[in-house]
């Protein structure tokens, strides 16, 4: 599809409209989860723009088909409709003459808003695509959302989908084309505990799990290529005070890695450090919090023209080539399953 001077002049008339739209979504607070206000507004305002079928999933998804056929391959266009920020209170909006400041309105409010509106181009000029379009604005992109919606939207449509775009922060300097894994967990540590004076010398929750992370530090991270992994403790916390030996210690752990194998490597050696850790006085309770695939095997050619369109038209716009990198996205999701 060629981009039409009747396009940009579309674009440019819904400036004041699509800055009104960033303002309103701002307004309503999305943290991954709890994007049911926000989902609700989406699927209303398609609605009125004249989009019909449009649907809320299981996953919190806004789904808004447009010439979808029950079988027909579909091209998915997405933006996530939550933020990072756990707030469930709207957040402060300061607007200046050419700058909107809000958490989370760059990653993803405003490329919400405007994939909407590019939307409501094909909606109301009723154009078809090459295969069906389906426009979504899904949820739990974040941290421990675990792409929950984008995993529906490949179980919804599977191979179905020909190709998958998302527009996600603000960043047009970059084109993400290839998927960074990664595997988060909790760890929590239980001891017997006691008194720090009559029971001295017994395993201290704190000190074991300090080690462990000692060690998890000293972990070689596993290379193939130009492959990055990475690894990192967030959060620590345990005891009660400072008399008793802590019985209970946790901490969040997380590793990453743009290859399926070095990810993989990386498993093994956590649950390895935490089986040797384990004793008759001190035992380990983990929990996988999230778990984002690698990339899976596709083709390469349907993939390079894809990219090669996204960076024209990048290009074209901004008067720079955008680089290709790696990081975690929606798309983690298709390009596992080979899309």
């Amino acid at each position: 599809m060629i981009f039409t001077p009747e396009m940009q002049a579309y674009l440019d008339a819904s400036q004041e409209e699509l800055k009104q739209l960033i303002r309103d979504l701002c307004a309503i607070p999305a943290p991954s989860h709890h994007e049911e206000k926000r989902a609700e507004f989406c699927k209303k305002w398609f609605e009125n723009i004249g989009a019909k079928g449009v649907f809320i999933d299981e996953a919190l998804n806004v789904v808004c088909p447009h010439y979808v056929s029950e079988d027909g391959p579909v091209t998915v266009f997405m933006a996530h409709t939550d933020t990072v920020f756990p707030d469930l209170e709207p957040m402060p909006f300061v607007e200046t003459e050419d700058t909107f400041h809000c958490p989370g309105v760059c990653d993803d409010t405003a490329n919400l808003a405007v994939m909407m509106l590019c939307a409501k181009y094909f909606i109301q000029h009723n154009i078809p695509g090459k295969t069906g379009i389906v426009f979504v604005a899904n949820s739990c992109e974040e941290g421990l959302g675990n792409l929950k919606g984008c995993r529906a939207i490949a179980n919804r449509y599977g191979k179905r989908m020909e190709s998958l775009v998302t527009f996600d922060g603000h960043c047009l300097h970059m084109v993400v084309h290839h998927a960074v894994g990664s595997h988060r967990y909790q760890v929590t540590l239980k001891t017997e505990g006691g008194h720090s004076f009559v029971d001295f010398g017994k395993p201290n929750a704190i000190a074991v799990l300090s080690e462990m992370i000692s060690q998890l530090y000293r972990i070689q991270v596993p290379t193939e290529g130009s492959s990055k992994t990475t690894y990192n403790v967030g959060t620590i916390q345990g005891g009660t005070s400072i008399n008793p030996i802590a019985a209970q210690a946790e901490m969040t752990y997380a590793s990453r890695s743009d290859n399926r194998d070095c990810l993989s490597q990386m498993r093994q050696q956590f649950h390895t450090l935490v089986e040797n850790s384990s004793t008759s006085q001190v035992r380990f309770e983990t929990e996988l919090l999230g778990e984002r695939p690698c990339g899976g095997d596709v083709d390469k050619k349907k993939q390079e023209n894809l990219l090669k369109r996204c960076e024209t038209l990048i290009k074209k716009h901004t008067g720079k080539a955008p680089k290709r990198a790696a990081m975690s996205t929606d798309c983690n999701i298709p390009l596992s399953l080979g899309i």
